[in-house]
């Protein structure tokens, strides 16, 4: 089978200019720097290439009980005070190994003022210093201390909002499930993964198209699952290896040039065939990681607008 697409895929013109310009850079991929100096270079992109958080009544920094010690989080809501109601946890991305409150802090206000609802951003522990399970042990602590309305939110939570990207995308399906096999105090109402690994990557077609020249690579994947370690045969690692029926209605988007497309593809096919109410959003031209990317690819604000509205709109219909 080919390497690469019989014919060009489509690039948006902002995308192109941001891979030439990191081709031109040529600076060393994570899996040759190490974790440490990965985490340095995620958050150093973030400031060059993310847009300005937006302004919130409320953002401080608290922690949330987990099995290891207390796990570090971010609390956001565009309202000082507010009614009973639904609360989002974000989880973040970076191939467990790098990505943090920082990275993904503009991303969280617009989540919040978009969506009109608390978030609480989590901090889980990385690998390699922390592998697998100590990623979905964490988000899992903070999803059920969330849906208990603790005290330090100030806030009544009545149901869940769960997101995440790429490899919090993953954690969200994960902790989904976990939720739905033991229930917390408040359900589930929508999950929401970006751009999420829910199988073995690899075998997909656009893998093979898009492991190299993509801004995600292969060789930059396979050196993540290095450090995480995880169980390959795992639910809690790849969760379509697991039982994915009985999911809450879920709001799913792909990048067009995403060597992970196809794995959050086939996730949501097994979902509709599972009877689950799916809205799924494939952004062409565009590339892994652009959700917190959005002053170089400034296209992808749309995109980004999209789909926190779809998840909006698929809240309002649970209620």
């Amino acid at each position: 089978m080919a390497d690469a697409p019989t014919t060009q895929p489509f690039v948006r013109d902002d995308v192109r200019t941001l891979l030439d310009m990191m081709k031109a850079m040529n600076r060393p991929p994570v899996e040759e720097v190490g974790a440490v100096a990965g985490r340095e270079g995620m958050r150093a992109m973030g400031q060059i290439g993310e847009v300005e958080p937006k302004e919130l009544a409320v953002i401080r920094d608290v922690t949330c009980p987990g099995p290891d010690g207390d796990v570090p989080c971010r609390f956001y809501d565009s309202r000082e005070s507010r009614e009973a109601g639904p609360a989002v946890l974000f989880l973040h991305g970076g191939g467990f190994v790098i990505g943090d409150l920082d990275v993904y802090h503009s991303l969280c206000t617009e989540f919040a003022h978009r969506l009109d609802l608390p978030v609480l951003s989590v901090d889980y522990r990385l690998a390699p210093e922390a592998p697998f399970p100590a990623a979905p042990d964490d988000c899992e602590a903070a999803a059920r201390w969330l849906a208990s309305s603790p005290e330090a939110l100030g806030r009544e939570v009545t149901g869940l909002v769960i997101s995440g990207d790429s490899a919090g995308g993953n954690l969200t399906i994960v902790t989904t499930n976990a939720l739905r096999d033991a229930p917390a105090a408040v359900p589930v109402l929508v999950q929401a993964p970006i751009y999420p690994v829910a199988d073995e990557a690899g075998k997909h077609e656009s893998y093979r198209n898009f492991k190299e020249g993509y801004f995600l690579t292969g060789k930059t994947m396979a050196w993540f699952d290095a450090q995480y370690a995880p169980d390959p045969e795992s639910p809690r690692n790849l969760p379509m290896h697991g039982d994915c029926s009985d999911a809450p209605p879920t709001v799913l988007c792909t990048a067009g040039l995403d060597p992970l497309r196809d794995s959050g593809r086939a996730y949501a096919a097994s979902l509709v065939k599972n009877g689950t109410e799916v809205t799924y959003l494939e952004f062409p031209g565009i590339i892994h990681g652009f959700f917190t990317m959005r002053k170089a690819i400034p296209s992808g604000q749309a995109d980004v607008e999209t789909f926190i509205d779809a998840v909006g709109a698929t809240l309002g219909r649970r209620k």
